[in-house]
């Protein structure tokens, strides 16, 4: 120290402070890393958005795919059936290739649209993409009457809704093929599987001959 300056001298074994050059060359890799990391967390916000918004619902229709037992007890249940078809929550939409392998002309709904385009692909890839076809629709929204053969992989929360819905739009002709839980009202005109594998189908001719048979209420009369 001399002259009351602060002395520069380096302490034995300190490494020099780096040149300006140096400096520049670590401020642009933190930039860089900072943008990497900003636009992965962009990504994967794109890709889990459509898959966590559901839960976010009144009712949720989570994506779990069938298992390849579910998808055979499913074909089994439109054995000796014909007319279009519909996959209500098609996730990655093989009940719908699978149906439109067996000439079946079927349709799927799903919310998530990734999962749209990753099941025209596929029908693509398989080669029935002009039988098989996807939409991205809420199912709350859509009118099913047209369809002869209604599949749903559903929920508990939801199968009460759901059942009401399509009591009011399906035609006499339809069967509904529910998988993992049953409609809570109906009662199945044919059972297949165990466990989670268990299809219950419900046939609607069935279901309205019921409700006509049914005795009607008569209002009480005061005595």
């Amino acid at each position: 120290m001399a002259n009351g300056g602060v002395s520069l001298e380096l302490l034995p074994g300190a490494s020099p402070p780096p040149p300006e050059a140096d400096r520049s060359k670590e401020s642009r890799w933190g930039l860089l890393l900072t943008g990497a990391v900003g636009g992965v967390l962009v990504a994967v916000y794109a890709v889990a958005t459509p898959f966590v918004m559901p839960a976010l619902r009144r009712v949720c229709l989570p994506f779990v795919p069938a298992t390849p037992r579910q998808l055979d007890n499913v074909v089994r249940m439109l054995r000796s059936r014909s007319g279009p078809l519909v996959d209500i929550g098609s996730g990655d939409g093989r009940v719908v290739i699978a149906a439109a392998k067996e000439g079946f002309p079927a349709v799927g709904y799903e919310l998530n649209p990734w999962l749209v385009w990753y099941s025209r692909y596929r029908a693509w890839r398989e080669g029935v993409h002009e039988s098989a076809t996807f939409h991205r629709s809420d199912l709350w929204k859509v009118t099913f009457s047209q369809f002869s053969n209604v599949v749903i992989f559903g929920v508990p929360q939801m199968m009460l809704q759901l059942e009401k819905k399509l009591e009011l739009e399906l035609q006499d002709d339809a069967r509904v093929i529910a998988c993992r839980f049953p409609f809570p009202h109906w009662t199945p005109d044919h059972v297949t599987g165990e466990g989670t594998d268990t299809v219950w189908a419900y046939d609607m001719s069935t279901f309205r001959a019921s409700v006509r048979g049914s005795p009607v209420a008569m209002p009480c009369q005061p005595r």
